[in-house]
């Protein structure tokens, strides 16, 4: 809706109705609203948590709450990868990625961050005092107890340990060591592991015979999670 001087008290009006429907879905996620300015601006006020502009009072009022708690999600954790890094202004995220634990976390999720610059930021959500929280993860690539603790007892792969390997991800190419190898998802196909080497004509492993996922460390922050069929070289 339009509005004009003629109506601006109208506009108040759903402005502050919207603005406690949104506070009221928030906090039952845990996320406190800052103060909203529906007074002075109407359905154009800008919508912040913990001092972060989410969106606009008029962007956020149509949404279901599943949606509304995304959208929060994807600003926080953008927030905090950028603070961890003291990255400078205006850099952006360009993907958020969640990291699938094989076990109970003492976090409530893990994403990976990346960054236009292609840093990959590891930043935690958490339940603090009845609030959501964003920080940095501190992971130790060379901390195979960590690594298990996150991922699972280490799976015995084509690849091992060690191995330098070149993987395709986002149809770009990236360089690194396999750090730790973790079973195939659930739906995957559970074949024999291939031996090592063996690729197909297009010089990727073959997908339906999948017999490992690797943790890769290509030195760009925390390490890719791939697929076999993902390693070319």
């Amino acid at each position: 809706m339009t509005y004009s001087r003629r109506n601006k008290v109208e506009e108040q009006q759903e402005a502050a109705y919207k603005a406690q429907r949104i506070a009221t879905v928030c906090e039952q996620f845990h996320i406190t609203l800052d103060e909203l300015d529906w007074q002075e601006w109407g359905m154009q006020a800008p919508v912040k948590v913990q001092g972060v502009e989410i969106s606009f009072l008029f962007d956020l009022a149509p949404r279901e709450p599943d949606d509304l708690l995304r959208l929060i999600q994807i600003k926080l954790l953008e927030h905090a990868a950028l603070e961890a890094t003291r990255a400078q202004d205006g850099m952006k995220a360009l993907m958020w990625s969640p990291v699938v634990a094989a076990q109970p976390q003492t976090f409530l999720s893990l994403w990976i961050i990346t960054l236009e610059t292609d840093e990959r930021v590891p930043i935690m959500e958490n339940i603090d005092s009845g609030r959501r929280v964003y920080e940095l993860y501190p992971f130790d690539v060379a901390d195979q107890k960590q690594l298990a603790t996150l991922f699972g007892r280490i799976y015995e792969g084509a690849y091992h340990v060690g191995d330098a390997v070149t993987i395709k991800e986002h149809a770009r190419l990236y360089t690194g060591e396999v750090i730790y190898s973790i079973p195939p998802d659930k739906d995957a196909p559970l074949r024999r592991p291939l031996a090592r080497g063996y690729h197909t004509v297009a010089g990727t492993a073959n997908a339906s015979d999948v017999a490992a996922k690797y943790i890769v460390n290509c030195h760009d922050g925390f390490p890719h999670i791939v697929n076999q069929a993902q390693i070319v070289v």
